[in-house]
């Protein structure tokens, strides 16, 4: 029988393989980086659009509320019906004119005093700010004389009232808005620059920056770096840094503006990676060849130490240990055992510590979902303390402010994922009757609970959401809602019963859809927060295993019901 023979190659051969594999992996390397890069790029571009996204949003929602409460006050305060009956220099006229500026100085505290705020009675005539003003005396008069124009104009109504429009008020532009009642004008006024300063501290690269654009394509705002850098968006640069340097332009519309949001965005850093991966690249040939120089020189020195190791790596051990390597000749072999462990005992760490993150970063969330909280409810309730000691209601006044103490006592010193659940819900005891304070006569309650349901705990200040769920959407001046909570114990299945209806107008079919569907309601205006919020709590609190249903009463109102695992039968 004729025995095979293995053929055998010189080392030229083995180089020239060695050259050829090189060479597609440096090409290889140099796509995958290129795609890398690109796609890197594409992310960032979309994480500062949706940054801008939301800014805009804040924006849009500041503009609009803006504009209403100025139409509000010129059509129903009794302050601009004062200063419009009586001359300017008459104390009715001064007084009220001092009502006007304390309540518009209120409002501009609420947007860091950038926002400026004048009214023009064209009666009288007379031009005056209702609230402290930014802007230099020489800017005021030139606005005043602009605002006197706008309003002889017939289209005053079309082009500065549906929509916030910039202006140029001696080299610098101001964005403004005039609301027409009549003949009084309201007007509210901000820098370019100054609406658009929280954009121009994201980092857009060395040479990137944002600016506000009109219509018609004009810079209305100063083109600025996040380091503060002015630049000329116009400036050319270098042509080899043209061909190599890229920029992404990303616009962002408001909605009731004649002027949209442009991010230029030119990160060097791609540029210059560019630059470093050419290096590479050209710094791998020359390695490769003097490589190939070295494995010709070395022959004997280099190849048998490596035949020896391969011939060792075949009786590699299942159970990962090294083999003795000191009868080679190499000890950098050895060396590289040794450093392959030790990599695989520190991926094992990052991973138990990427573990720990993730937990913590989950708890974090809780956290936050558990203690998120509107501050209009403690500033409604300092109102009504403020209404009551106006009418001398001492001892109304005293109840409020102690049952508020004690339901932000509550909320503040509760830290922990479970709680009482006569502590919750005497908490929302305490809530029914602070918001009973502010809607006299508009709704009753009734909190019904079984007595081997009082040790049981549930997590803090989930009833409460739903509670002004209801006095939010029930509650109405016409008739009386009553609100009802019961809570039931189901030994049979180890369950919690909780059941929160109302009499007002239940929920709208859209939403009980979505929210039956176990589909997200819509966030866009900050509202809906607090059940989406706590549909994740009872998920992570409860590993998913209560259960939550919405529904509309047959004779009207809303219903929820909670299904919750009994934490004292330790079920989960």
């Amino acid at each position: 029988m004729a025995t095979r023979t293995n053929k055998s190659y010189p080392i030229q051969h083995y180089v020239k393989i060695m050259l050829s594999i090189s060479f597609i992996v440096l090409i290889l390397d140099f796509v995958i980086s290129i795609s890398s890069i690109a796609i890197v790029k594409q992310q960032s571009t979309r994480y500062l659009q949706d940054t801008a996204d939301i800014y805009i949003n804040r924006i849009d929602h500041d503009f609009t509320y803006i504009k209403n409460y100025m139409g509000w006050t010129l059509a129903h305060d009794e302050n601009m019906e004062m200063m419009n009956d009586y001359p300017v220099d008459s104390p009715e006229y001064i007084k009220s004119n001092e009502k006007l500026y304390w309540r518009y100085s209120e409002l501009q505290k609420n947007y860091a005093q950038d926002f400026n705020f004048f009214y023009y009675l064209k009666d009288q005539p007379y031009f005056l700010n209702c609230a402290p003003i930014s802007i230099p005396y020489s800017d005021y008069q030139e606005l005043k004389r602009q605002i006197m124009v706008f309003i002889d104009d017939n289209n005053v109504y079309e082009k500065y009232y549906s929509q916030w429009r910039p202006i140029l008020i001696k080299d610098k532009h101001y964005i403004i808005n005039i609301v027409p009642y009549h003949n009084s004008f309201m007007i509210s006024m901000i820098s370019a620059d100054n609406l658009i300063e929280p954009l121009s501290q994201i980092n857009l690269g060395e040479n990137g920056f944002v600016s506000l654009i009109s219509d018609d394509g004009l810079n209305v705002s100063s083109p600025i770096t996040s380091s503060g850098k002015l630049i000329n968006p116009e400036q050319d640069s270098s042509p080899f840094m043209n061909l190599i340097q890229t920029r992404t332009n990303v616009n962002s519309e408001f909605s009731n503006a004649s002027f949209y949001v442009k991010l230029v965005i030119q990160f060097g850093i791609f540029e210059k990676i560019m630059i470093a991966q050419m290096l590479t690249i050209l710094l791998a040939v020359i390695i490769i060849f003097n490589i190939c120089f070295l494995t010709l020189y070395f022959k004997r020195r280099v190849l048998t130490p490596i035949k020896i190791f391969s011939y060792n790596l075949s009786y590699w051990t299942d159970d990962n240990e090294s083999l003795n390597m000191e009868s080679s000749k190499l000890i950098e072999l050895e060396k590289a055992n040794k450093q392959f462990f030790d990599l695989v005992m520190k991926i094992k760490k990052i991973k138990i510590d990427l573990y720990e993150r993730e937990i913590e970063k989950q708890r974090i969330q809780l956290n936050y979902m558990k203690l998120q909280i509107k501050p209009h409810f403690f500033l409604n309730c300092l109102t009504n303390i403020h209404s009551m000691a106006q009418m001398q209601m001492y001892t109304e006044i005293q109840n409020m402010a102690l049952s508020t103490s004690k339901y932000f006592r509550y909320i503040f010193q509760n830290d922990q994922d479970f709680v009482k659940l006569e502590n919750e819900l005497e908490h929302v005891r305490l809530y029914l009757e602070i918001q009973q304070h502010r809607y006299q006569n508009a709704f009753i309650y009734h909190i019904e609970q079984e007595e081997q349901t009082v040790n049981m705990e549930i997590p803090p200040l989930m009833l409460q959401t739903f509670i002004e769920n209801a006095i939010k959407y029930a509650i109405s001046r016409v008739n009386e809602v009553e609100i009802l909570l019961t809570v039931k114990h189901e030994p049979d299945e180890n369950m919690i019963v909780i059941s929160i209806s109302d009499t007002g107008p239940g929920f709208p079919q859209d939403v009980l859809d979505k929210l039956n569907g176990g589909h997200a309601l819509d966030q866009i205006d900050g509202t809906r927060i607090g059940i989406m919020n706590t549909i994740q709590r009872l998920e992570y609190l409860y590993l998913k295993k209560a259960q939550i249903s919405f529904a509309n009463l047959e004779g009207g109102g809303a219903c929820i019901t909670l299904y919750l695992p009994d934490l004292n039968e330790r079920q989960i």
